[in-house]
């Protein structure tokens, strides 16, 4: 009893920190449209130096990690997908989605148990699609504007709100509790290194995933961070609508 109490406790603080950083957002200027630029020069600054990282680092491991055997592509795909399903989770709660709260969980449940901690995805064979969501999803939900659009080091691109979101996301995602924060939940635990080699992971699988479309947008392009720009705010308002509508090849473009 004395366990359950203190996670309803924790459940409280998490909206509580989530309801201010709400207010907050309503507080920002709101009224910016996302294809204004915070800071335009510098974030072309930033997006040329990301291309380098990418040259020179993320997409050699892609291409490695390519070179791997497909069944384990495809697990470690499954492993790193299973694992956002805890942010979903209550993202779902908070935007009274219920229909994509049973999804999340069943499938998460399913492919952690049956699945062999995620590396199998039987969840989608017995018809359970969940919609990976974040909170600034979340807060697009609500009706907030993305705000002005900026590129982050590393991160990519975003806008005011989705970088909001990006901090509230380790807030109350149940994995980041137990491995940023290394308090234990529910008998699991772990540490900061599980969960940046986590993202870290997905961030890989992604790359190596559209290496084609990579090359074809930078071949094609006559402004690349434009057409960045373009592919991420609209791959945002299709999330945010949990649509598929319009959506190409990059449709699972992650931040």
């Amino acid at each position: 009893m004395r366990k359950l109490y203190i996670q309803h406790i924790m459940i409280f603080k998490y909206i509580k920190k989530f309801a201010i950083l709400l207010t907050c957002t309503l507080l920002m200027s709101v009224s910016s449209k996302a294809t204004d630029e915070c800071f335009e020069n510098t974030s072309r600054a930033v997006f040329k130096f990301n291309m380098v990282f990418d040259d020179v680092i993320l997409e050699p491991i892609a291409k490695g990690y390519n070179k791997l055997p497909n069944p384990i592509k495809i697990g470690t795909s499954n492993f790193t997908s299973n694992i956002s399903m805890l942010l979903s989770i209550p993202n779902n709660i908070l935007q009274g989605n219920f229909k994509q709260l049973g999804h999340s969980v069943g499938s998460f449940v399913v492919n952690t148990s049956v699945g062999v901690l995620g590396f199998f995805n039987p969840a989608e064979k017995i018809g359970l699609n969940p919609n990976r969501e974040d909170v600034g999803q979340t807060l697009g939900a609500y009706g907030l504007g993305p705000g002005c659009y900026f590129v982050l080091p590393i991160l990519g691109p975003t806008t005011a709100r989705d970088s909001i979101g990006l901090l509230a996301d380790t807030i109350i995602d149940p994995f980041a509790h137990i491995t940023i924060r290394e308090h234990e939940l529910l008998g699991a635990s772990g540490n900061a290194l599980d969960y940046y080699s986590v993202k870290s992971t997905s961030a890989i699988d992604f790359r190596a995933d559209n290496i084609v479309n990579f090359d074809s947008l930078e071949k094609n392009s006559l402004d690349l961070y434009s057409s960045m720009k373009s592919i991420y705010l609209q791959d945002r308002e299709n999330k945010i609508r949990n649509s598929s509508d319009d959506q190409d090849d990059w449709g699972n473009l992650e931040n």
